[in-house]
């Protein structure tokens, strides 16, 4: 081989290798930050994973919370009509925290299938719910009657 070639061969070697390896490091960086969401049917059927950090959402269900007067303690549930998951936070809730809202929460679900949020977001103003929180209740009340359905549709279209 020429020596002009082999050395066009060994630059292109090492830009390729060094390539894969910013690839490769970027990735497993990107990895350990992705925070998955998950709704609580399938929290509860077993599909999220246990001990890694995940976002969970849905509504709060009325009558679940129960802060402890002793600490900063609440526990609640999350449901999406569906199932529910029970949660619990240490710390201060938002504002607009109550029953009946929709909520999303970032932490750790343990083995006995508590969550353990570290940040519980509450939605900003009576018309916004997240995006993913609306297409859990979407999708879960989906599977749900018809007849109620075709209800709503007939008041819309009768306006």
């Amino acid at each position: 081989m020429h020596p002009i070639r082999k050395k066009r061969l060994t630059i292109v070697i090492f830009l390729v290798a060094g390539l894969a390896i910013a690839v490769g490091l970027t990735t497993y960086a990107l990895r350990q930050n992705i925070n998955l969401f998950y709704d609580p049917t399938e929290i509860a059927a077993g599909n999220a994973p246990v001990d890694v950090r995940i976002r969970a959402g849905g509504m709060v269900e009325v009558g679940s919370v129960v802060r402890d007067p002793e600490s900063l303690a609440v526990k609640f549930r999350v449901t999406d009509y569906t199932a529910s998951v029970p949660m619990e936070y240490v710390g201060i809730l938002p504002d607009l925290f109550a029953e009946g809202q929709g909520v999303v929460a970032m932490g750790r679900l343990n083995n006995e299938g508590l969550f353990v949020a570290d940040q519980v977001l509450a939605k900003h103003d009576e018309n916004y719910m997240p995006p993913e929180v609306a297409e859990a209740l979407e999708k879960s009340t989906k599977g749900k009657s018809n007849s109620a359905n075709a209800e709503k549709a007939a008041e819309t279209t009768a306006y």
